[in-house]
């Protein structure tokens, strides 16, 4: 057991929270009981995790996507309200971290991804390694050495139907050349709008959670092949990684739960 307060103290250190600047809050958003023995960790703070975390008879429920979002409605009506009535009336803490999350050097989504993948981060390119979120780095050994005749790398429906397999979902391609994969640039989630970072670096390939209309366009005539493998499936290992983390250093229970989500 530990208490919450220390926990989320310890979150908010492990991920330097306060240094970002987010489009929501950040850390505890929701004040349950004191006493903490049971963590459930998810994607997203929506009702079927939160109905889990009830008959688990979770005490922190710890996610990535969580509430009051800027620009959101203030009112605490319909959803939000059965979403928070949940909460409250099982005196359940939430805790949610957003960009923290993505940007953490070992724990972060976008790290957690990497490892997925087989893919090795050589830097940001938007900050130094650690803290910024869109990476940049090439294929690894270990990947290249699977594939028989990869050369120096792979076209984009042999890598794109590598990352379905690793991720378990098909993942969308839009090939932007025919040349072999050797450089790609990364983000999770919802980061199609850092394709031109990447067309900047010169790399062959952007893989990202989500694909706009116009991205299609911009990696066609960019000459970048474009991967949108998912919203959620990019941002699940970071989560479950930051949950057993927290686990291990208290002595706490865990388990992560996983929303089906196809987005």
């Amino acid at each position: 057991m530990a208490d919450r307060d220390t926990l989320i103290d310890a979150l908010d250190a492990c991920l330097e929270a306060k240094a970002f600047k987010d489009y929501t809050v950040n850390g505890l958003q929701v004040e349950g009981r004191r006493d903490v023995r049971r963590v459930m960790s998810g994607v997203t703070a929506c009702q079927a995790l939160l109905d889990e975390a009830v008959a688990w008879q979770a005490d922190l429920v710890l996610v990535h996507h969580g509430y009051f979002w800027k620009n959101e409605q203030a009112q605490v009506t319909g959803m939000k309200r059965r979403r928070l009535k949940t909460l409250l009336t099982h005196d359940i803490n939430l805790a949610a971290y957003h960009l923290p999350l993505d940007a953490h050097p070992t724990l972060g989504n976008n790290a957690r991804l990497a490892e997925r993948l087989g893919l090795v981060s050589e830097g940001c390119l938007d900050g130094v390694i650690g803290r910024g979120l869109v990476h940049a780095g090439r294929l690894s050994d270990e990947l290249m050495a699977e594939k028989e005749g990869a050369g120096d790398g792979l076209d984009s429906i042999a890598l794109g139907t590598e990352f379905s397999e690793r991720l378990g979902r098909d993942v969308l391609v839009v090939a932007g050349h025919d040349r072999p994969i050797k450089r790609i640039a990364w983000c999770t989630g919802g980061a199609q709008d850092y394709l031109g970072l990447a067309i900047d670096a010169g790399v062959d390939a952007f893989l990202s959670g989500e694909i706009s209309e116009r991205t299609t366009h911009d990696a066609r005539e960019e000459g970048v092949t474009y991967f949108a493998a998912g919203h959620h499936a990019t941002e699940r290992d970071g989560v479950k990684a930051l949950g057993e983390w927290l686990a291990a250093e208290y002595g706490l229970e865990h388990r992560f739960v996983d929303i089906n989500n196809p987005a």
